[in-house]
């Protein structure tokens, strides 16, 4: 089994601060940054624009995992993408399968990742096939979204494991987003995901570095190998 990835949500970062609290998850072997991107009208939230991601992108050699929690997002890749975002993610539910189908193909012409997005709610759609998935990582959220601090709802676990059938280990992230946390991180890659995003577990407990490392040694407890 591979390692799991730990992505840090800046979105429950001390944004007066961003460029240390990046720099300490980054010393502490975050994977990657996570950006949550929320419109105020796909999500009750409004929060970090493209700007934001420019100035990240100068402090940081990490990959930039954009999720973008908004209505056409089709408008809003190319400017991330452009501001340095190494991974596009959009959701199910904003965008019809063809407009995901052309967004990956301009997005991988672009040498960049593409992820998909499923609200709590949202099952997985019938048209996600192993043998024809466009998508580089398959995001389960496990709150609804645009706002950090939500407890996680284990009721998304069953989905978690009929994505990660779904999915290349090799090839396919499965991404969870959402009260993940020390506790609950090893069930959650017990179900399948390689990469755990974390907010509020990190950035709101004071010692980012133990926070960071202690979710990867209670991840790394499972032994439990994605199936292909």
């Amino acid at each position: 089994m591979r390692g799991v990835k730990i992505a840090p949500s800046i979105l429950a970062a001390d944004h007066a601060d961003l460029k240390g609290e990046i720099n300490r998850v980054e010393e502490a072997g975050a994977d990657m940054i996570h950006v949550d991107v929320a419109d105020g009208h796909f999500a009750p939230n409004i929060s970090l624009g493209p700007d934001t991601v420019r100035a990240i992108r100068k402090v940081t050699r990490l990959p930039l995992d954009i999720h973008l929690m908004i209505t056409n997002p089709e408008k809003f890749c190319e400017p991330f993408l452009s501001a340095g975002g190494d991974i596009i993610t959009v959701h199910a539910e904003a965008a019809s399968r063809s407009l995901l189908n052309n967004l990956s193909g301009e997005i991988h012409r672009k040498d960049k990742k593409i992820g998909l997005a499923l609200k709590p709610n949202t099952p997985v759609p019938s048209w996600l096939k192993k043998e024809t998935n466009p998508f580089d990582v398959i995001l389960v959220l496990s709150v609804n979204p645009g706002f950090p601090g939500q407890a996680f709802m284990p009721t998304v676990l069953p989905k978690v494991e009929k994505v990660a059938k779904l999915a290349s280990s090799e090839v396919v992230d499965v991404e969870v987003d959402g009260g993940v946390d020390q506790e609950n991180a090893s069930r959650i890659v017990e179900a399948g995901a390689s990469v755990l995003v974390a907010g509020a577990s990190i950035f709101r407990k004071g010692d980012v570095k133990s926070a960071l490392q202690n979710m990867r040694a209670m991840a790394q407890r499972s032994t439990r190998e994605v199936p292909v």
